[in-house]
């Protein structure tokens, strides 16, 4: 793909607004293929999208002319430029804005004629009275131009969200993949709908629940437009990842697997335009919350918590220290080094510093190989593909709605069977040992908890950006991905039969500007985080898999998504990144306003991810609130920090 660096499409702001071309019928109807706007094809359009599931869309293969789609497609190749972008719902290379074509000089436009006549023709009121038709949604808008270029490399994915913002109305895409290559379903990259259902509420109101699982797949293919209503809480639908190649001989022969398309969406009319109605964009809006939220939907969301509060002795000061009953106990699981008075200071001196803290190889030796032994047996083993039959024949169930998470898990008392997984949930997570090592570790005060182990599948999973709202608590992740290629440091330079061997800590966490001195992530802590792959001479750096948990800064002005985590931009805000990763603890102090996700786990990864996750409320810190109400706390910038290491005294922490 070429990239020109010269007369961008790229999404800054016009320098000279031109009118747009007001095509005659004639000369619209030229740009598409002969015979679509005959009256039979039209109906036959019409009826197939009214007779589609699981909601109404329509699918029209060989749209444009095929002459001059060729050509949009080259001009595109030769002079757009794209910019890679992630978030926590989304990676892709973006174009700006084909509103922008309009302010273009003449020299830079003249390189883009075909794209101009292309963008023209699917705005005129031909083509908008032919959609109007098939969807019967009424008037469409052909001022509010609202249109991009996509591209999805190998690894790339969009995630399951309803398109519903602002006066969208109609949502279409049309591929420009390589017309001479066709396009394999194998490849991914399909558009792909989520089916809903009707579900009473707990006051017997009816709200739509998005199912986790898809039912209609629908592959790319040269010039098909697919296209569908934008309709609120219900028009939920996701692109498949495109998947990665077997090798680079079979890339090339795939044509690169290069998934080009061209998305946008029709608005409802504007001011001064045919069926314009004064409110009604507002009125939509208003709409569409209420429809989004009726039912209250949130009540059937899945997991629930399961707040397990601690007993009011506990609390005030009963079984604070270590008997020798306690530490048999601890030893059965954790590893004795994190169980000496030295390292739990050391520990407790890292978090207060920090108000995180990252252990390796927390779990000791004969449990870990217990529990290595125990996942990579449930990882030979298929799963259903069928979220039902997956929760009928295993201790696992699935998490939904898909537009803000999916995952396995399995919460304390759903075990079947007995397993490590059960006894790291059931036993040690929720016991007032563990509890009296996490208070020393951390020197909080902890209330009650909530634990519950994950397991997100290489494909399918992921969990999308959450914003927390209220004291801070304690976020604590165990992971036990026994596979590598994640990167993580360690993790990676481990044999798969779990010999140790020299570690390389190249994982990104927790660099970031903290707000006064407690370190706290929050949400008005900003700074810089990335994920850095182990490099190895004469090696192509390795595929980034995804797995990797993110905590973030939430934005602050509004104007941007604020899961942005990585773009052309070097001003991210990430708080704190750990990679999936074997036998490693986290711990972190979350603050009201920080955002957390885990990234989709693509299909290029090794295995799947696994972990427990666990939240811990505990007592405000009356000191620490004087200090973030302080006008006058200093903002530092703290250093990348590094795993904690407790071995022997001169191996303490070196967070500095």
């Amino acid at each position: 793909m070429k990239r020109k660096a010269e007369h961008k499409v790229d999404g800054s702001k016009p320098t000279k607004k031109r009118s747009k071309n007001t095509l005659s019928d004639d000369e619209a109807k030229k740009r598409f293929r002969k015979g679509l706007f005959d009256k039979d094809v039209l109906e036959g359009y019409t009826t197939e999208y009214a007779e589609s599931s699981p909601y109404k869309h329509s699918v029209i293969h060989g749209l444009v002319d095929d002459k001059l789609l060729r050509s949009v497609r080259n001009e595109i190749r030769d002079n757009v430029s794209f910019t890679p972008k992630e978030t926590d719902i989304y990676k892709i290379h973006q174009s700006g804005d084909l509103a922008n074509l309009d302010g273009l000089d003449d020299e830079a436009l003249a390189k883009l004629p075909s794209l101009l006549a292309l963008r023209d023709a699917i705005y005129s009121q031909s083509f908008r009275d032919y959609v109007s038709h098939i969807t019967g949604c009424g008037p469409l808008s052909g001022r509010k131009t609202d249109m991009a270029i996509n591209i999805y490399t190998p690894g790339c994915y969009l995630l399951c969200h309803d398109d519903v913002i602002g006066s969208r109305k109609v949502s279409y895409i049309l591929y420009l993949v390589d017309p001479d290559i066709p396009w394999q379903s194998e490849w991914g990259g399909a558009l792909r709908l989520f089916p809903v259902s009707d579900r009473k509420g707990k006051d017997g109101e009816v709200a739509k629940i998005v199912s986790p699982d898809v039912v209609k797949v629908i592959p790319p293919a040269w010039n098909q437009l697919s296209f569908f209503a934008v309709q609120p809480g219900e028009s939920f639908h996701d692109v498949e990842e495109v998947y990665h190649a077997e090798t680079k001989k079979e890339l090339e022969k795939n044509g690169g697997r290069i998934r080009m398309a061209i998305s946008g969406w029709f608005h409802i009319p504007q001011i001064g335009e045919d069926g314009y109605v004064e409110g009604a964009e507002e009125a939509q809006a208003k709409n569409s919350g209420l429809m989004q939220l009726q039912g209250n939907p949130d009540q059937h969301d899945l997991p629930r918590a399961k707040v397990v509060p601690v007993d009011e002795k506990e609390r005030n000061g009963d079984g604070e220290d270590f008997d020798e009953a306690d530490l048999e106990f601890l030893l059965k699981y954790i590893a004795p080094t994190y169980l000496t008075p030295d390292t739990m200071a050391g520990m407790a001196e890292h978090f207060e510093e920090n108000s995180s803290i990252t252990i390796p190889d927390i779990l000791n030796k004969n449990f870990a190989e217990r529990l290595r032994k125990y996942v990579a047996e449930q990882e030979a083993k298929k799963l259903p593909e069928d979220s039902a039959k997956i929760e009928k024949k295993t201790s696992w169930k699935v998490s939904r709605p898909p537009h803000k998470h999916r995952f396995l898990y399995m919460q304390q008392g759903d075990a079947k069977d007995d397993s490590p997984v059960k006894e790291l949930v059931d036993v040690l997570l929720p016991s007032r040992q563990f509890r009296t090592w996490l208070k020393m570790a951390t020197n909080t005060e902890i209330e009650s908890h909530d634990i519950a182990a994950r397991r997100f599948r290489r494909g399918l999973d992921y969990t999308l950006a959450t914003g927390h709202d209220g004291k801070p608590r304690l976020e604590l992740n165990l992971g036990f991905t026994p596979t590598s290629g994640w990167g993580d440091g360690q993790d990676d330079d481990d044999d798969e039969d779990g010999e140790d061997e020299e570690e390389e800590q190249t994982s990104k966490k927790g660099k970031g500007k903290q707000n006064g001195t407690n370190g706290k992530a929050n949400g008005k802590a900003k700074g810089k985080g990335k994920a850095v792959a182990k490099e190895k001479e004469e090696e192509e750096e390795p595929e980034e898999v995804g797995g990797h948990e993110v905590y973030m800064a939430g934005d602050e002005d509004g104007n941007e998504d604020a899961a942005i985590y990585k773009s052309s931009s070097d001003d991210d805000n990430i708080l704190f990144f750990q990679a999936a990763a074997w036998n490693k603890m986290t711990i972190v102090m979350r603050d009201s306003g920080a955002l957390r996700f885990v990234k989709y786990v693509s299909r290029k990864a090794k295995g799947d991810r696994w972990d427990v996750s666990a939240t811990f409320e505990i007592e405000d810190r009356d000191n620490e609130d004087d200090e973030e109400d302080d006008p006058n706390a200093d903002i530092v910038e703290s250093s990348e920090e590094e795993e904690f290491r407790g071995f022997s005294p001169s191996e303490d922490s070196d967070s500095d």
